[in-house]
């Protein structure tokens, strides 16, 4: 009787993870499509001016791949670049007046605003005292970049003329993160595909949905919606900024739109796993808002979704057990498929798809780990601040 049970339970939560794939394939906002480009656009009669505004910390060793591809910006009309010196120790900001003499194009400012008051993060700090320093130009938008992050030639005038023509308030593009390293390979396209997961880009279009997100290494912004969604003062304390943002902006009646870059890349190296695993847990348990309720939820679905399927699908095998072979089966199949179109977008070889349990089990542990230092009042730590608190004064280390 007890075997009994025990086999039950098993064919149950194989049953059950190929549920929550059918689930998630078919009504999770079709997450797993990627030709979620910029949409339909027009050049406008008249090109509006933007400011663009970069917040950088330390940021030395990759800006020269990426400030010049801003300012030799193909665009129109009046553009200017804001590049924020958040107290580099590494000298950023004069590198960056170096590039500009060099490269010349569009006119680049380099400004510091000092440490965050209590209550801010640093890179917002920096974002607020760029769009100050905006604001005097009167510009009709803004377009908020990390300074990791390289610009095709035209990709401004892409980015405007899609706000344009679709009356966006925001546009903003995920950039193609940087896979070259093996532990980039196996971890960065699940990043993207888990965010989108989340936060379907289908959904985050349309007028009236309660889906918002955006990418915050490239988000051109209405300058208008933003003074009405008070961006970034509104927002000042929040570690995951961009979700931030889009909800902020949505919130203030704006119209969003969140996809794939073809045009927009990350120069950032992650080539160790190390390296990986802290710009995952830096601010995984932010998402969760600090909750262990939440958390265990987490886990328990990351669990049910992602490791029941190879692990019934062998265990299924091994004890000659055909109906919990076939469901895990067939959940691994479904998140296998669903997996190959990021793959593609990355250029990977379809190898890598079956091997998203592996990844997402890495992804838990980043996780877990990411509340361990929560309450041990680490926090949210990046570029030698550490964020124990939403509220928190950063801890300089």
């Amino acid at each position: 009787m007890g075997q009994t049970a025990r086999v039950s339970a098993i064919v149950w939560t194989a049953a059950g993870s190929l549920a929550a794939w059918l689930w998630l394939l078919l009504c999770q906002g079709l997450f797993w499509r990627t030709d979620i480009r910029l949409p339909r656009r027009t050049d406008p009669d008249r090109w509006p001016s933007v400011c663009v505004v970069v917040p950088a910390r330390d940021e030395a060793p990759v800006l020269p791949a990426s400030l010049p591809s801003l300012l030799t910006q193909d665009y129109p009309g009046l553009a200017e670049i804001f590049l924020i010196d958040d107290g580099s120790s590494d000298g950023t900001g004069e590198l960056a007046r170096e590039l500009a003499r060099r490269h010349g194009g569009l006119p680049l400012t380099v400004a510091s605003p000092g440490e965050p008051p209590a209550g801010w993060t640093g890179k917002l700090w920096a974002v607020r005292h760029g769009i100050g320093l905006a604001r005097a130009r009167d510009p009709e938008y803004l377009l908020l970049t990390d300074a990791d992050i390289a610009h095709a030639p035209d990709s401004l005038r892409e980015l405007v003329a899609a706000a344009r023509t679709g009356g966006f308030d925001a546009v903003s593009q995920m950039a193609r993160l940087r896979v070259e390293s093996l532990w980039e390979r196996l971890v960065v396209p699940a990043f993207v595909y888990f965010f989108a997961q989340l936060y379907p880009f289908r959904r985050i279009g349309k007028k009236g949905a309660r889906t918002a997100a955006a990418a915050g290494g490239c988000v051109l912004l209405r300058a208008e919606a933003a003074e009405r969604a008070r961006i970034p003062d509104a927002i000042r304390h929040a570690v995951i900024d961009d979700v931030a943002l889009a909800r902020a902006v949505k919130r203030g009646g704006g119209h969003i739109w969140l996809g794939l870059a073809e045009k927009v890349d990350s120069v950032r190296p992650y080539p160790r796993l190390r390296d990986l695993w802290r710009m995952v847990s830096r601010s995984a348990y932010a998402q969760l808002r600090h909750n262990p309720v939440l958390l265990a939820g987490t886990v328990a679905g990351l669990t049910l979704v992602y490791l029941v399927p190879p692990v019934t699908l062998v265990a299924g095998l091994l004890g000659g057990d055909t109906a919990t072979a076939v469901g895990g089966g067939l959940a691994w199949l479904v998140m296998t498929g669903t997996y190959v179109p990021m793959v593609r977008y990355y250029r990977q070889p379809l190898w890598l798809a079956p091997l998203l349990p592996f990844t997402a089990f890495l992804y838990l542990l980043m996780t877990v780990d990411s509340a361990v230092q929560h309450y041990r009042g680490r926090g949210a730590a990046w570029k030698g601040r550490t964020y124990t608190r939403p509220d928190a004064v950063p801890d300089e280390g």
